[in-house]
């Protein structure tokens, strides 16, 4: 009983080990939530062509950011990388091909944010 009930902890202790988030570094597009559906839709033409007034407006920066990777993913930042993404957008020299590297601990389609630099 005691070999069994020490596997299924194992086991337990292994499985959760795969759903835990992953300290990732992520590059892409810079991203509004608002616009990111027909962004991912339109493609990277699209991401580059998005600019700071639109992820700006009121709406957009209401939606929350998130990361358009290469691989046409969509990440979702955190509360804190929101904050850090708006900093981001009203310091940029660029007004479009808001190119970002993002860093933190990333579980599914989401982020929580360490930090967050536009190239």
């Amino acid at each position: 009983m005691m070999a069994k009930t020490l596997l299924l902890a194992m086991a337990g202790v292994l499985g959760a080990g795969t759903c835990a988030a992953q300290s990732k570094t992520l590059t892409g597009y810079l991203i509004d939530k608002a616009c990111s559906a027909d962004t991912l839709k339109k493609g990277e033409a699209a991401a580059k062509a998005h600019d700071v007034g639109c992820a700006l407006m009121d709406d957009c920066q209401a939606s929350g950011y998130g990361v358009l990777t290469a691989d046409n993913k969509y990440i979702t930042l955190d509360a804190a990388g929101n904050k850090q993404a708006v900093a981001a957008l009203r310091a940029a020299k660029k007004k479009t091909d808001l190119r970002v590297t993002v860093m933190g601990e990333v579980a599914g389609s989401s982020m929580k944010v360490k930090s967050l630099k536009l190239d």
